[in-house]
């Protein structure tokens, strides 16, 4: 499909938009998808995720179902990180990358039977994925892989009150679910993969059901969170959520131009597992080390750092407002907004890695001018365990 027929092309919409509609979301084109920007105010729905509860709809990720008595040498082929440390019932986050070392997409691989796993995927690259896992796949024989992506949804919670608002309609003792592990199991009657993780820096679940009990599964669990403050939270918070917790998005830190060793991503590179797509080209990046390195950024003025915009060596001793400095380009941010938490502007970009130093002064160009930010290092919030 070439871009024009991809513009062109009607909208997706999950399982969930009727439910949108009736909340009065506003609507925006998500990869591919029309999904719910905000409900209230992106502020509020971040606050209430930090602090109670929020409920996402995440039904446009991809699901694909790898099983046979080859699914992981195939999936231990395909990715970077060591799928062969999964239990059943545990699940680890991976990049796909290509023999160059750049990424195609980031990936939570779960292990679900001792030969059957699911692999979850962006909504924007669930064609371009599919597409490359089964080139791989013909390497083996013994494999059989099914986009179930159609028939899954997807629902968030997450915050500090979302096991007390789960627990009561979940069939599991979601105690004994710990980080990245998962049950199966029922919420509110329905079946349910439970698992534990999350995309905003806080505690929560991850329910994954058939696409057509999403909605039963949504008013249910609204209805039992809001004593406990309980909202619809849309993308807009997902966004300044995941941007607070220093978690890469496809597209932004993490594209075919970036490899995961540039990325903060090293600890998802298991060179000592054996051969695996992009392992040479890693390798020697990992020898003569990363050009650029992510960073995290804090303006000092409050004006906001989006991506494309270039970072400048600071020449000014940090002087805000500089518009003729000669500093030079010394890299690019990826992502920017607003903090609600930390109460300032925040971004992440990539450094030229000899100046990527933490509590450097850098200049961002907003505009016609170069304004102060600090480089930081990642993540800006961390919750309190």
């Amino acid at each position: 499909m070439t871009a024009e027929q991809a513009a062109a092309a009607p909208l997706k919409r999950t399982p969930l938009y009727e439910q949108h509609q009736a909340l009065g979301a506003r609507m925006v084109e998500f990869g591919g998808w029309e999904m719910p920007l905000q409900y209230s105010s992106i502020l509020e729905e971040h606050r209430a995720v930090r602090t109670r509860a929020g409920l996402f709809d995440v039904s446009h990720m991809g699901e694909f179902q790898v099983e046979g008595p080859e699914a992981l040498p195939f999936l231990q082929y395909l990715v970077p990180n060591d799928v062969g440390r999964l239990a059943i019932n545990q699940a680890l986050y991976t990049t796909l990358c290509l023999p160059t070392g750049g990424v195609i997409d980031d990936l939570l691989v779960y292990r679900l039977e001792a030969e059957r796993y699911m692999v979850v995927v962006n909504a924007a690259n669930i064609a371009k994925d599919l597409a490359w896992f089964q080139e791989q796949a013909q390497r083996f024989s013994a494999l059989q892989i099914a986009d179930r992506s159609q028939a899954t949804a997807l629902l968030a919670l997450q915050g500090p009150e979302a096991q007390a608002i789960l627990q009561p309609l979940a069939s599991v003792d979601l105690a004994t679910i710990r980080y990245y592990r998962c049950l199966p199991g029922s919420v509110a009657g329905l079946a349910c993969l439970i698992s534990r993780t999350g995309y905003t820096g806080e505690d929560g679940f991850e329910l994954y059901c058939e696409a057509e009990q999403a909605p039963v599964l949504w008013e249910r669990l609204l209805a039992a969170g809001k004593e406990r403050g309980l909202v619809p939270a849309g993308l807009g918070a997902r966004d300044t959520l995941r941007l607070e917790a220093g978690y890469c998005l496809y597209g932004h830190e993490l594209t075919e131009q970036t490899n995961p060793l540039e990325a903060g991503l090293a600890w998802t590179v298991k060179f000592e597992k054996g051969d695996f797509i992009g392992r040479e080209a890693l390798l020697q990046v990992r020898e003569q080390g990363p050009a650029r390195k992510l960073m995290g950024l804090e303006m000092v003025e409050r004006r906001v750092p989006r991506g494309g915009y270039t970072i400048y060596d600071s020449d000014t001793g940090g002087e805000s407002g500089s518009s003729g400095a000669n500093g030079r380009a010394i890299g690019v941010v990826t992502s920017g907004a607003p903090s609600p938490t930390l109460n300032k502007s925040i971004g992440m970009g990539y450094v030229e890695a000899a100046r990527a130093i933490p509590e450097r002064l850098v200049q961002v160009e907003i505009g016609d001018r170069r304004l102060a930010a600090r480089l930081v290092t990642l993540p800006f919030y961390k919750r309190r365990k």
